[in-house]
């Protein structure tokens, strides 16, 4: 990654919203139907679901977007001590930007909270093994209404 390469990370603002919900979208559909299936993809989606929880996060702040030659390629929601929501435009997977936007996440948070959380799907392998390989602990299963979900900590370390 070469200096001219390197995105920017930035709050996002009230301008970004359809930005933002659009590759919250994108990257819904195009990564999540091998774990959760076509139609709880095409439910979260065309409910407006995945729309509403960027907008009232945004809203709320704690929204910021990766952006790379003045386009947003990735958000992230920061709720309290969890990372609520990361996504990665699935057209710039694999490059770096996640474990970029990642450390900003960890960073903010750990500068406030002695421990962190977020949340995946336990089908979501490349999540799974992203997070893990980027330090995180698998530290407990949700189960209940909705699909399963596994919570990841990370604790202050001082590295």
């Amino acid at each position: 990654m070469t200096t001219g390469d390197r995105p920017t990370i930035r709050p996002a603002t009230t301008e970004d919203l359809s930005d933002l919900q659009a590759l919250a979208r994108r990257t819904i559909d195009t990564c999540y139907r091998g774990f959760l299936g076509d139609e709880a993809v095409e439910w979260f989606i065309g409910s407006g679901a995945s729309d509403e929880h960027v907008r009232s996060h945004l809203e709320r702040g704690g929204v910021h977007c990766l952006s790379r030659n003045g386009r947003i390629i990735g958000l992230s929601i920061l709720d309290g001590p969890t990372v609520d929501l990361m996504m990665v435009d699935p057209d710039h997977h694999r490059r770096g930007w996640g474990r970029f936007l990642l450390r900003h996440a960890e960073e903010a948070l750990l500068a406030r909270y002695s421990t962190i959380r977020l949340e995946t799907f336990p089908d979501n392998a490349r999540a799974t093994s992203f997070y893990e390989a980027c330090g995180w602990v698998l530290a407990d299963r949700l189960e209940g209404e909705g699909p399963s979900k596994l919570v990841y900590t990370k604790s202050g370390t001082g590295d």
